[in-house]
């Protein structure tokens, strides 16, 4: 009982420090963080639960070599759902090729599948968070997984799924290493023949965050690897150029454009993970600036999402300091851009006309760099607008799609749809 005033009072009160705001600015208190909530269920969050621990002897490993399992029980809406679900600890590499482990979850429906191994869809979560609590392995437990009702539909047809914590125990945002770990939970499925999947054909799926990790294994896949058999990759809603993303989410945009300023605070806060020399607050950011950045590194998206709209990172900037003025930022953020490699394997993408999250003319740019270098792509501009909507409207074609090619069915001609209706400069466009 005490845990829960705790939590409630965290919704009037904000703790010491905690700015406050010129009126033009979202006026949210500080928000309890969903990692609190979690702390009050009886299954412990990843920080908490020495499943997710180290072994000592991590180098010793391979990429992808299973650390340890176990089985557990998915949840959907908090209410226990009728499938099999072995979750697998394994190494990997992060963006600099140090060591890590991360986990995934395997599920594998009842229905008898005949005639061939039976597919998997990797289907990459938008984690878009900045504490372990909120990555798939516990939020499928909890029945909390935003996507979870999405991902029924291939679990339905006889398909297994496996999601993985891409973005890793210190939950990273938008670098190579989620390639790296998507990849690499698919190599710990296969290593575990008791799941009966180590022949198993594979398809990608991500969304907005999920894209992210799904595109960047497919980039990754042909140097890093080979081993591992994409059939197909779906993604929509993903960023391709994040120098042009953080520029658009740095500073302040009218109207629901501006819900978009949260999306540099997760950035920023996560980022800072992986490059803790480069991302250093106090060098940049204003102390309220410092102090937003400190109550954003343990939250899920949702609470991130509420608390950082309308709220341009841009104005806690110390004075004279900008992005421009910070080259190894803007290095970073072009390292970790989409294009550095080209997919060897078919890909599907789309994308909202208009993104208030994520402009079409910050992806545009990468989508015709792969069409120029011979990408087996297939793109298309979504007629509607607004960022939620477009991952319902292209869901439904990317479950159709990957459905086929995990079927063995011909993944169709390549195709560019790539026309954009709004005038250039038009906010979110």
């Amino acid at each position: 009982m005490s845990a829960l005033v705790a939590v409630s009072a965290g919704v009037a009160s904000a703790e010491p420090g905690y700015p406050t705001f010129p009126p033009d600015q979202n006026q949210l208190p500080q928000l309890p963080s969903e990692p609190q909530l979690y702390d009050l269920l009886p299954i412990p969050v990843p920080d908490k639960d020495s499943w997710y621990d180290d072994p000592a002897d991590l180098a010793s490993y391979q990429p992808g070599q299973v650390v340890r399992s176990r089985e557990v029980q998915t949840r959907v809406l908090g209410i226990p759902f009728p499938v099999y679900t072995k979750q697998l600890l394994y190494r990997s590499n992060d963006v600099h090729d140090n060591p890590i482990v991360t986990a995934t979850t395997v599920i594998v429906p009842g229905i008898p599948w005949t005639g061939s191994p039976r597919p998997v869809v990797s289907f990459q979560e938008a984690i878009d968070s900045t504490d372990s609590a909120c990555n798939p392995s516990h939020t499928l437990q909890t029945g909390t997984m935003k996507e979870s009702a999405l991902a029924i539909y291939w679990l339905a047809q006889g398909f297994a799924l496996n999601v993985p914590d891409f973005d890793g125990k210190i939950n990273t945002f938008n670098t190579y290493a989620e390639g790296k770990m998507v990849l690499d939970s698919l190599r710990a499925m296969k290593n575990d023949p008791a799941l009966g999947l180590t022949d198993s054909g594979i398809a990608l799926y991500g969304y907005s965050g999920g894209g992210s990790g799904s595109i960047r294994a497919a980039e990754l896949r042909e140097t890093y690897a080979p081993d591992v058999p994409l059939l197909g990759t779906s993604i929509g809603g993903t960023p391709g150029d994040l120098v042009g993303i953080a520029q658009y989410a740095t500073q302040p945009q009218p109207g629901l454009a501006g819900t978009s300023s949260f999306t540099m605070w997760l950035g920023w806060a996560s980022l800072a993970r992986e490059y803790p020399e480069v991302f250093r607050p106090e060098e940049l950011l204003t102390e309220e600036g410092q102090q937003l950045l400190k109550d954003f590194e343990h939250r899920c998206y949702a609470t991130i999402a509420l608390s950082g709209v309308y709220r341009p990172i841009s104005a806690y900037f110390q004075p004279g300091k900008s992005l421009e003025t910070s080259p190894e930022v803007l290095k970073v953020l072009r390292d970790n851009s989409l294009g550095h490699h080209i997919p060897d394997t078919p890909v599907l993408w789309w994308h909202g006309m208009w993104d208030e999250l994520i402009p079409p003319s910050i992806v545009l740019p990468t989508v015709n760099s792969y069409w120029d270098r011979g990408a087996d792509l297939r793109f298309y501009t979504v007629p509607l607008p607004e960022h939620l909507i477009n991952a319902v409207t292209g869901w439904l074609p990317a479950v159709a799609w990957t459905s086929a090619v995990l079927r063995g069915l011909s993944p169709g001609p390549k195709f560019k749809a790539d026309y954009r209706p709004l005038p250039a400069g038009f906010p979110g466009s």
